[in-house]
């Protein structure tokens, strides 16, 4: 039986808004495949060797947990780079987005150093950005072999995030406010790393996004893979349209 293994990275300080459901998510999908899947737990002053790892996952955190976990994550920072230079699949969440890039510089003048998997810095602002988001991923529909051209979910940051060079963006905003607060693009794509401001969390309600994550695991773990099985997603796509809706009439509001 093949098997996968995710890294969940500091889900005692970085689990905002819902983000462990995301693992939750991988974690069914992969199981109704037939594919066998652990989750490891990765705290301060554990011990982890990425080489083991299929996938990795952070979720968001306030200010003061990514304080906390900044020093450990630096410690690691080298060999996540490498692993994912080697094409490791991850997915990063607002507060572990910010962390995956250069910096980011909170509204109290403090700078956090991340890792620089992202070619991207974040600067944190007075005003707060909340509401429904919908972000059209054209191209990566095409990369993940999904007729489902968007994403959705619920962006609550003050952090404004600035990608550059070889990074890109994740899609662009059809509404809500995305990276840097004006409506142009959300999250960041380097290899098969991901990072994002969508909560909610962003996976059970877009499974077009966690088969890509997963056949990418199995890929590298296995090389060549064929198609994910077809799972009865009707559910799961009901929610993205229903969110879709939702974010057409529902108000964003800067705080």
């Amino acid at each position: 039986m093949k098997k996968l293994t995710i890294f969940h990275l500091y889900p005692d300080a970085m689990n905002l808004y819902g983000d462990l459901g995301n693992v939750t998510t991988l974690v069914r999908r992969i199981h109704e495949r037939g594919i066998d899947v652990d989750v490891l737990d990765i705290k301060r002053g554990d011990k982890a060797n990425l080489k083991h790892a299929d996938l990795v996952f952070m979720g968001g955190g306030q200010d003061r947990g990514q304080k906390v976990i900044t020093p450990d994550l630096k410690k690691r920072g080298k060999e996540i780079k490498e692993e994912i230079e080697k094409g490791l699949p991850a997915l990063t969440i607002c507060g572990g987005f910010q962390l995956f890039g250069k910096y980011f510089k909170t509204s109290d003048g403090e700078t956090l150093e991340g890792i620089s998997v992202f070619d991207a810095y974040t600067i944190g602002s007075e005003k707060r950005c909340i509401g429904n988001i919908i972000v059209d991923i054209g191209d990566l529909s095409k990369e993940w072999n999904t007729s489902v051209k968007t994403l959705v979910g619920f962006e609550n940051h003050s952090g404004l995030t600035y990608i550059e060079g070889e990074t890109k963006p994740l899609g662009k905003v059809i509404k809500g406010y995305g990276n840097t607060g004006d409506s142009t693009f959300e999250g960041a794509v380097y290899k098969n790393c991901y990072g994002t401001y969508l909560h909610g969390p962003i996976l059970p309600k877009n499974p077009h996004f966690a088969d890509h994550l997963i056949l990418s695991a199995l890929k590298r773990r296995y090389g060549k893979a064929e198609r994910l099985s077809l799972l009865d997603d009707s559910i799961d796509l009901t929610a993205h349209k229903a969110a879709i809706a939702r974010a057409k009439t529902a108000k964003t509001v800067h705080i």
